[in-house]
């Protein structure tokens, strides 16, 4: 994974996500009110936002940190499965999606701490 792929699925991301957002407030927002998940899916458009900006950052610092692209996988598997796993959920309304969710939970604290660890460690 190199600068240029991190950077294009960070702003994939983040085009994604507001789009999401619209369908869910707009064409999306009937069914997802009468089914109780508006906020499940509010959720996973904001956790798909806020791990968009946090790529783009881990994109522009890739340079002077190369230990970053283990964090931005985690970043992108993470929000694959835990938003992913949550849009599945408040539009299918099948629970068992909510199983899911902790696997892709647990691989973005993962790339937090991945980044953590490599700000800890560098020298520069």
């Amino acid at each position: 994974m190199n600068q240029r792929t991190i950077l294009l699925t960070a702003a994939f991301f983040g085009m994604s996500a507001v789009g999401l957002g619209a369908f869910g407030a707009h064409a999306f927002k009937n069914m997802l009110l009468s089914s109780g998940r508006m906020e499940t899916y509010d959720l996973a458009v904001r956790y798909q936002f806020y791990h968009a900006l946090a790529l783009m950052i881990v994109g522009m610092m890739l340079e002077k940190f190369p230990a970053l692209k283990t964090g931005a996988l985690l970043f992108i598997l993470g929000t694959i499965i835990f938003s992913g796993s949550l849009f599945t959920l408040a539009l299918s309304n099948q629970g068992m999606w909510g199983a899911v969710t902790p696997f892709g939970g647990a691989l973005l604290i993962a790339g937090w701490l991945r980044l953590a660890w490599t700000f800890y460690t560098s020298h520069g």
